[in-house]
């Protein structure tokens, strides 16, 4: 194969980009997890990642992918049979709601056409029939990376409270933590699963769950098995600092940089970077002619925008034709949307230019290959942008 010239372009909705900031120091030396500079380190991030989730509770901090925190969500509050009521939005709704049967809990899975996310007032009905309180726990993903749509937890929240119920409310964040607002204790969410690979501008290996007072008090007396996941062991190692068994010190340190990162710029103006971002997109989209596959404009997400192809049209066709012809890597369509829609990725370590170089990518390759489309999206998205502009950074005297 021939030599790929110039940058290539991650525009996937995960892994994103890592800062340079981030990979060096994700390549400093590995330091003695044991000692105290990794003490300091932990006692840091511990405390940093915590401003992240909005929180005043503690983080917990695994070396895994994001489906470990699921896991690590359920076996810590649980117990075998216990029921779970979960909402449909999408392929990591799905896979969430396998895990928890594998694990031997019963889920009532409230369907959905994976078009929008999660409906409260279909949730506050099952909950409301729950007489006997049979439900546990309410699992619902924020942001689905399988569709671009986005569940309004607030809402979910007043569903819990005005069907007077007492189950656990768990929230999948992995792909919005550090990209949309989250509130996890504004929201009384119980237990908030994250990951560090999208929003938080780091490589795959780290996994968060964010866990309230009344998650505590449940893992007491939950006894679905538990060992590397349980909280009571990282709790108490966290406190003075430290881990129970060996923690990803690099990534560690590459967290301590990115959080540095997102506190230099802000929380408000990241979110509102992602905004423009998936506003800019969703109006090249449409000049396109493409239909958004969220077809519902109040959980657009700000964190990738999934694209449905015409009928007779390859978006996995597309997708390598424009990784082949311009080096940019888009996201595929999974589960029920394989081969029917691409995912643009606008999360992450990006800017305007990062967005519009992907946009263009796409316009050149859908022309090219005889998709109906119009052309003149990216001018579309370039105007958006250019009323949009961002408030520039004083110059440093």
């Amino acid at each position: 194969m021939s030599r790929s010239t110039g940058r290539h372009f991650l525009q996937i909705p995960g892994p994103t980009n890592v800062p340079l900031s981030v990979l060096a120091a994700i390549a400093q030396p590995t330091i003695d997890h044991r000692g105290p500079d990794f003490r300091h380190l932990a006692l840091e991030v511990l405390g940093g990642i915590a401003e992240i989730f909005k929180t005043q509770s503690p983080v917990v901090i695994y070396p895994s992918s994001g489906t470990g925190a699921w896991e690590a969500a359920l076996v810590n509050t649980l117990s075998p049979g216990d029921k779970v009521l979960m909402a449909e939005t999408g392929h990591f709704a799905t896979l969430w709601r396998n895990i928890a049967r594998r694990l031997g809990l019963e889920v009532e899975f409230v369907p959905g056409d994976w078009r929008r996310g999660a409906v409260a007032a279909e949730l506050e009905s099952h909950l409301a029939e729950d007489r006997a309180h049979r439900v546990k726990a309410v699992a619902v993903v924020h942001n689905e990376t399988s569709t671009g749509a986005v569940s309004n937890i607030a809402r979910v929240r007043r569903a819990l409270d005005d069907a007077h119920h007492p189950a656990l409310l768990m929230v999948d964040t992995i792909s919005s933590l550090a990209s949309i607002d989250y509130r996890h204790d504004e929201w009384q969410v119980d237990v908030t699963v994250g990951g560090s690979q999208k929003g938080l501008m780091l490589p795959p290996g780290l996994a968060f769950n964010a866990i309230s007072d009344k998650a505590r008090a449940a893992s007491r007396d939950a006894r679905l098995p538990r060992a590397y996941w349980d909280w009571g062991d990282m709790l108490a190692a966290n406190a003075d600092g430290y881990f129970p068994y060996t923690p990803a010190t690099n990534l560690l340190q590459g967290l301590k940089v990115a959080l540095e990162l997102l506190r230099e710029e802000g929380l408000p103006a990241v979110f509102a970077r992602h905004d423009r971002a998936a506003e800019a997109t969703r109006r090249c989209v449409r000049h396109w002619g493409l239909e958004i596959w969220c077809d519902e404009p109040a959980d657009y997400s700000s964190s990738l925008t999934a694209a449905r192809m015409p009928e007779g049209h390859s978006a996995d066709a597309l997708r390598a034709d424009i990784l082949g012809q311009a080096s940019v890597s888009l996201g595929n369509g999974l589960g029920r949307l394989a081969d029917r829609v691409f995912r643009i990725g606008h999360l992450g370590d990006f800017n305007d230019a990062s967005i519009l170089g992907a946009l263009a990518a796409i316009e050149s390759a859908l022309l090219s290959r005889g998709v109906p489309a119009q052309a003149g999206g990216v001018s579309q998205a370039i105007s958006y942008f250019a009323q949009k502009r961002r408030p520039m950074r004083a110059a440093a005297e």
